[in-house]
């Protein structure tokens, strides 16, 4: 079966999707002879630094809120209830932790690259093909259309074009998910009977503290995990640095990430609530069950088309969307590709003029966009991208962001206790993701809700029901390790990363002459310093006073630590003064000799 009862694509569907991506490429295409600045390659990869909060904010919310979210987070709510709507407190914590931890380093250090790779291009693009074998719209074409449009506007553009069409496709991203919303209210007769549905059918379970990690969801899986997931792509990846360092200044890179703040909860909300709509909809004919759709992914392009068809170009709209955040996803990793492969295998190496670097930065641009093309049309062959999509972010994010973490946090680091700790995490991370692949949780673990189909038109019946494979032998390992909540992958790699980094560089030897006190956090180092004491020889420890008078002397010193004891270091712990000043970027004129 696995085809439609429903309507399929009409002309005016393809006419609202053909429009988005005709502005898309027309984006780019306006940045490239306007003549605003795509001179240089600090034009072309970060905009010339001269980028505003706002729109800024928006390029963030759409560069990862991707198809995953428009099309996976609906489906996830429909399966296992709205306790995903917890997400929102990882973002209040994510956004704090990367804009007074990660982003000031960033910004003041005014890098292009972070080494960072960013891996999810060809999931992501993947996922609106399950939208296309719905509607009935050519696979093959779908993909060079947009891979196409994508590689366009950002070979012509740089990072400029990619901001300003993210702009425009987040905007088409909640166009969407509202046109579902208000016809899914209105056929239903009302918020109150949606959510009364959801409550009957166990999808409210929003509230479960329940502390065991081997459990799918939880409040404390989705705040502790979802923080430690969502900080490894805001904080330290290459695509969303990209953004903080294009900002005019460090207020401006601050503001949008706040600002990205209430668009990331806009856009969850109205997904969850896209998956309460799905499950008041089909609460007695699970169209999954009754064969209707091939895979869960399917169901939302389903109830567009089941509640939508009548409305042309409307159902259009909502594939507009599915595909803007795939668009706004792949741009953001071919342009930061293109960042890294200029900042860190060309520019080093190659004596280039600024032009010819700007040059080279559209080649790159263009190449990385055909490698996306090709390997979307892998992709495609393959199955249960959402859920690849989603492990790859755990396994390979976490550790990533223990390594930067390290290196922040801790001055006693060495590069050998990086390289043994990444190595450490990711074989760790990767080890629980690959167990979890072949064991899955059981049932009591994972916890899926039912799904029912008595009222299909259709002759049997049939109910949902998880898989056991209760003859299938699991090692002791399958019903523990194995069994961990997928949204721990972050967090077992990043502290895996940082507890081996720090052992194996304490037991190699801490180089104090090795440290770069710029890369450190300056609260941070204060207080390690000051307590801890790490990679601190005895004679700098004597270095070190604490004043509770003379405040005023002390602040015009100092003015950043104004939280409990002061911390002043005397000239005669570095060797220059210009040290001194770049150790806690302060202006020479305000150091005084003590």
């Amino acid at each position: 079966m696995g085809t439609l009862d429903a309507a399929s694509f009409s002309v005016w569907d393809y006419v609202v999707f053909t429009l988005m991506l005709v502005i898309s490429a027309g984006i780019g295409v306006y940045y490239a002879f306007s003549g605003r600045g795509q001179s240089s390659s600090a034009d072309f990869l970060v905009g010339g630094r001269s980028m505003t909060a706002v729109p800024v904010a928006l390029s963030l919310s759409a560069s990862f809120m991707s198809a995953i979210t428009v099309l996976g987070t609906p489906v996830e709510v429909y399966q296992y209830g709205a306790v995903f709507i917890l997400i929102c407190f990882a973002y209040v914590l994510m956004v704090a932790v990367s804009s007074e931890i990660f982003l000031p380093i960033f910004y003041r250090l005014g890098i292009t690259s972070t080494y960072e790779c960013t891996v999810l291009s060809d999931q992501v693009r993947s996922l609106p093909s399950l939208h296309f074998s719905v509607t009935g719209v050519d696979l093959w074409g779908a993909v060079m259309s947009t891979g196409v449009v994508c590689t366009l506007y950002c070979t012509l553009g740089g990072l400029k074009a990619v901001v300003w069409t993210d702009v425009f496709q987040v905007g088409i991203m909640f166009a969407g998910l509202l046109a579902v919303i208000i016809q899914s209210v209105l056929l239903q007769g009302g918020i109150s009977t949606i959510i009364s549905d959801s409550a009957q059918g166990g999808r409210l379970n929003i509230w479960d503290f329940d502390p065991n990690p081997l459990r799918r969801h939880t409040f404390w899986s989705i705040t502790v995990g979802g923080t430690f997931l969502w900080t490894s792509v805001y904080g330290i990846n290459q695509a969303q640095v990209q953004r903080y360092i294009s900002c005019k200044s460090m207020f401006h890179a601050k503001m949008a990430l706040y600002i990205n703040l209430v668009c990331l909860w806009a856009i969850s909300i109205c997904s969850v609530f896209c998956g309460l709509c799905l499950y008041s909809f089909y609460k007695n004919c699970d169209p999954w069950t009754a064969r209707k759709v091939s895979a869960l992914d399917q169901l939302m392009p389903y109830l567009v088309l089941d509640i939508l068809s009548e409305y042309p170009g409307v159902p259009g709209l909502f594939v507009a969307a599915a595909y803007s955040g795939t668009l706004s996803t792949v741009s953001s990793s071919v342009n930061a590709l293109a960042a890294v492969t200029i900042a860190d295998l060309i520019r080093p190496y190659l004596s280039l003029s600024e032009k010819q670097l700007s040059w080279a930065s559209k080649g790159m641009s263009l190449f990385y966009g055909a490698v996306c093309i090709g390997m979307a049309g892998v992709a495609s062959l393959m199955g249960g991208m959402l859920q690849a999509a989603i492990s790859i972010v755990g396994v390979v994010g976490g550790p990533l962001l223990g390594l930067f973490s390290l290196g922040i946090l801790f001055p006693c680091a060495n590069a050998k206790g990086g390289l043994a700790g990444l190595i450490s995490g990711l074989a760790l991370s990767l080890w629980v993701c690959i167990g979890a692949q072949i064991y899955p949780p059981r049932p009591e673990n994972s916890r899926p809700l039912a799904l029912v189909t008595h009222s299909c038109n259709f002759s049997g019946s049939a109910n949902w029901t998880a898989n056991t494979e209760e003859n299938l032998e699991r090692p002791f390992l399958a019903d523990n390790w194995y069994s961990l909540s997928y949204l721990y992958f972050g967090p077992l790699g990043t502290v895996t990363v940082i507890t081996v980094g720090l052992v194996v560089s304490i037991l190699s030897g801490v180089s104090h002459s090795d440290m770069r006190s710029t890369l450190l956090h300056r609260l941070m180092l204060w207080f390690i310093v000051a307590f801890l004491h790490c990679s601190v020889f005895p004679e700098e420890v004597k270095c070190l006073e604490f004043f509770d008078h003379k405040l005023s002397t002390v602040n015009q010193l100092f003015d950043f630590l104004r939280i409990g004891d002061i911390f002043v270091l005397h000239e005669s712990c570095f060797q220059t003064l210009p040290e001194v000043c770049s150790a806690f970027w302060i202006v020479p004129s305000k150091i005084q000799k003590l």
